[in-house]
């Protein structure tokens, strides 16, 4: 599987993370989860860069498809921080 982690901000506020593929007409996250708590201190480019941390909620939910015009904002994420936490 393509190494491209990545956090999407949705419309509405939903925060989703995964792998990340897209076309010109839809954004998909495979093995994806809705970062339902962040547990965070500095936000959603801590765990970007460190993975999920003890206090960060993943509710594991498949495959995500969305309209591109439905992303506000599309954080990198390490990749292999996170490949544990995507299954």
């Amino acid at each position: 599987m393509d190494k491209d982690i990545r956090i999407l901000v949705l419309h509405r506020g939903w925060v989703v993370v995964g792998y990340y593929s897209a076309t010109d007409s839809e954004v998909t996250l495979r093995q994806a989860a809705v970062v339902r708590r962040w547990g965070t201190t500095k936000g959603l480019g801590e765990i970007a860069a460190g993975g999920p941390t003890a206090a960060t909620i993943l509710d594991a939910c498949g495959v995500v498809r969305v309209h591109p015009l439905a992303v506000v904002l599309s954080i990198q994420c390490e990749a292999d921080k996170w490949t544990p936490a995507l299954k």
